[in-house]
């Protein structure tokens, strides 16, 4: 197969095994670009994107932006804080405004679970959901399957285990998704107030042992404490959370094998990792920011293709 089987990116749940394997096949190439002198290709020239993004937003917008000019896509970036929606203009109305100056794809950031699959249905343009409230996050889970594959080489049966705040991560179900249609092994960790009660009827286990369950995982995602989205006090404090959940060398020297620690960012060091463990050699961090320009250039590129059968 070599084009994705849907029109837009809204959540991992949209796709199957083969368009994931796909924008892995893609994102290799584009690898390889950007290890060039000269990182830039005509792929997407005369292609114009508008990112919107209704969220504060460093690493994802960075790097959307950057693939879409390794790509020569035209680019219009968008701020909510500086729209027309402080007066009461709609989204869809934004939107539709922006595409009657001829923008071909919309790259969205938005509060609101679903947003972009709504957006998908009331405008003509292609749709990149770059995170919609505690909803999904497709490309991020996307480069986290993509830089797990690049260091262990396959993802069927490895064990990861996500730790954190997974009621209000759209990250940690985007990655649920991801990581089961690719035949990985899930667990879930955390408090039992930031957990949320639908889990495992996504076939994942859910642990309350950060020790027992580090000796089992190959892979640990860390997950930060989104305390913007939280409207109670879920644990008694950042210090005590940090005692029963935070990942540090206590925790990590009682293992046999040197697992993998990623985190999408941003880092609160010092609460859910310790500075020593996430700058280690065990650390992909930095690995994840890299495969995260070739996997959105990868879905940049595929989606643009249905441009062109419109």
């Amino acid at each position: 197969m070599n084009h994705l089987s849907v029109n837009h990116l809204l959540g991992i749940k949209k796709l199957n095994k083969e368009d994931i394997n796909l924008i892995f096949s893609i994102a290799d190439s584009f690898k390889e670009v950007l290890l060039r002198p000269i990182k830039k290709v005509p792929t997407l020239r005369d292609v114009t994107i508008a990112n919107l993004f209704f969220e504060s937003s460093t690493r994802t917008r960075v790097s959307f932006e950057l693939a879409q000019k390794r790509l020569s896509a035209d680019i219009v970036n968008f701020s909510a804080s500086s729209s027309s929606l402080s007066k009461g203009e709609t989204l869809i109305d934004t939107a539709n405004n922006i595409l009657a100056m001829k923008v071909d794809m919309i790259v969205l950031r938005h509060p609101y679970p679903g947003a972009a699959d709504f957006l998908s249905n009331h405008v003509d343009s292609v749709i990149i959901n770059a995170g919609d409230g505690a909803h999904e996050h497709p490309t991020q889970a996307l480069l986290d399957a993509y830089s797990i594959k690049n260091k262990l080489g396959d993802l069927k049966n490895k064990k990861v285990l996500i730790i954190g705040d997974i009621k209000h991560s759209r990250v940690a179900l985007s990655n649920i998704f991801c990581l089961k249609k690719m035949g990985a092994k899930v667990r879930v960790c955390g408090p039992s107030t930031l957990l949320p009660r639908f889990l495992k009827s996504l076939d994942v286990e859910v642990s309350y042992d950060l020790q027992e369950s580090i000796k089992w995982c190959d892979v640990a995602n860390i997950l930060r404490i989104q305390l913007e989205r939280q409207k109670l006090n879920l644990f008694p404090s950042n210090r005590e959370y940090s005692m029963l959940f935070g990942l540090n060398k206590d925790v990590l020297k009682n293992i046999n094998n040197d697992i993998l620690l990623m985190h999408p960012g941003p880092i609160n060091r010092g609460v859910e990792v310790t500075t020593d463990v996430i700058d280690s050699n065990q650390s992909i961090v930095l690995d994840q920011v890299e495969n995260g320009v070739a996997i959105r250039m990868a879905v940049l590129y595929l989606l643009a293709a249905k441009l062109k059968n419109k």
